[in-house]
Parts: C-alpha cells; structure tokens; sequence
C-alpha cells in the first residue's frame, strides 16, 4: 500500500481510504461487517472515514476494530442531528464529539471535519472555534472541513482548518483549478470523496437517483472519453494520483472490489497523456456547476 504524509503530521494515511458510510445501514449482517472492517486493515487500508449521519456506521467501527484503534487513521464528520440542540452550534458540536468518542470507542480521533457546514455558519466562527477547543483538548487531532463550492474556498482560506475533503474526480475537477494548490501550500490534508464519480459511466441512460449523479453522467458523455481500461481503474487512478491528494475514500460492502481496488493503487499514476486528456475535455467541457455538498 503507498501512504502519504497528512497535514504536515506525524500521520501517514493509505492512498486509499475507507468509505464507511458503506457499513451504516441496519440490513447489514453484523458478522459480514466484523469481517469486512478487519480484512480492510488486513490489506493495508489505515484511513477510515465515517460520520454521524451514517448511521450504524460510527458504532460499529468501535465495536468491531477498536481493538486495533493504532493501526488505523479515524475520520468523522459532525454537526447536526444531536436530539435537543439546534444544528451547527457550539453545543451540537461540542456533544456530536463527545458521542463520537463513545460510539467509536476511542480516547481520540484523528480527523473530525465539519460536515457540509454553509459558508455563513463557518463566518460566524462559532463552529469553527469549538472544533479547535477539541483539539486544544486531545479530543482532536486535526480540524478539517468536508464539502464543496464557496464554503470550501473559505476554509481553506480562513487558516482555521488543516485538512479539507472534497469532490475530486474524472467528473468533478473544480478545486484542481487553483484551490487545491492553494490547500497544499498551507500544508493541509486533502482527502478525495467521490473519486470514482457515483461509477456513471454504468447508465446508458440518464440516472435518476440523485442531482450529483445526473451532473456527472452529462460531463462524462460530453467529455466523450475512450481509453482501454477498466472505468473504476480510470477514475480512481485519476484522482488517487492529482497532485496534492493524500487520500481517495471509496465505500463499498465487497471486499473483492476493495482488494481490486487496492490493485488499481498499486499500479501508481495515470499515463500522463491519459491524465492530461482527461484534465483537458473537463476543462474544455464549459461545464460551471456546483456539486452537492
């Protein structure tokens, strides 16, 4: 497995990361996931990376391999839905740390990002003020912020955060413009969501199951790319190597198609006239949309 430096830390995450939204749902076997979540570590995959919105998914990451808490990289996402407060406040966010800590069993975690918080909220610096609390605590490691578009450009620019993750894909390539650099020059950690772009290169026809997915299957057809490899070889290659990207996270309950995809890592970049190809139909593509958060 190639690991990479993370925010100028005493931290080294895997290329490739762990979705765990993947394991939230309650229709999962809990034995299938106790197995799955091992063999993940078993094949090197050291950054997990869940949230309090994915529902059994913190749970069960403490109960099935907070035993093996020092060979594994945590990452969560919180500020909302905590009965009783009202989201993104100093006190959701103060007690969505505290539950996290419970739930995952653990005495810290690594990375704790604010979830898709709007741009007004991160202005107001509530939020962001009692994430560094955390860390000024132990509780944290790294204060980061998840998400897209004008509220990610202020995190970044506001030098409150070390570590973003946003969209990075063959299909969402907005931050390469000039903001991923940007993050890399403070020497934050940039983790890739969505890498392998909601896989619509599967649909014939237009999806219908969500906007981010009906946006990606436009530009991939507009972009009209025909290269000889595996589509999910294709894009996660692509964003696992862009410059500046410690981490991609890729969910899935298969562990066939995760150890496949470890082999897709392990191949290293893109040929550079593939990654160049791809780099410039997007950027010929005229698209300006803004991706979900």
């Amino acid at each position: 497995m190639i690991y990479r430096t993370f925010a100028d830390e005493d931290i080294k995450v895997s290329a490739l990361g762990y979705g765990a939204g993947a394991i939230g749902s309650s229709d999962l076997d809990s034995n299938s996931v106790e197995i799955l979540l091992n063999s993940i570590l078993d094949l090197g995959i050291n950054l997990i990376d869940t949230a309090r919105g994915y529902g059994l998914s913190e749970e069960r990451i403490g109960r099935f391999i907070s035993h093996r808490r020092k060979e594994f990289i945590l990452s969560t996402k919180v500020g909302y839905d905590i009965p009783g407060t009202t989201n993104w406040t100093y006190e959701c966010i103060t007690r969505g740390i505290d539950e996290a800590l419970v739930r995952l069993k653990t005495d810290y975690i690594d990375i704790v990002h604010l979830h898709s918080c709007p741009k007004s909220t991160l202005e107001n610096g509530e939020v962001i003020n009692v994430l560094l609390k955390a860390v000024e605590a132990g509780k944290v490691r790294i204060a980061a912020y998840s998400g897209d578009n004008d509220a990610l450009s202020y995190a970044v620019n506001s030098n409150k955060f070390k570590s973003i993750m946003t969209s990075i894909s063959i299909c969402d390539q907005q931050v390469m413009s000039g903001l991923l650099q940007e993050a890399k020059n403070k020497k934050m950690g940039v983790i890739s969501k969505r890498p392998l772009a909601n896989c619509v290169w599967k649909y014939k026809e237009l999806p219908k199951y969500d906007n981010a997915s009906n946006e990606y299957w436009h530009r991939l057809n507009k972009m009209n790319f025909d290269f000889d490899m595996d589509w999910n070889e294709l894009a996660l290659r692509f964003s696992a190597f862009t410059d500046g990207v410690d981490s991609c996270v890729v969910a899935s309950t298969n562990i066939e198609h995760i150890k496949q995809n470890v082999a897709y890592i392990q191949k290293g970049t893109l040929p550079k006239d593939i990654f160049n190809t791809i780099r410039t139909r997007f950027i010929n593509s005229g698209t300006n949309w803004e991706g979900q958060t």
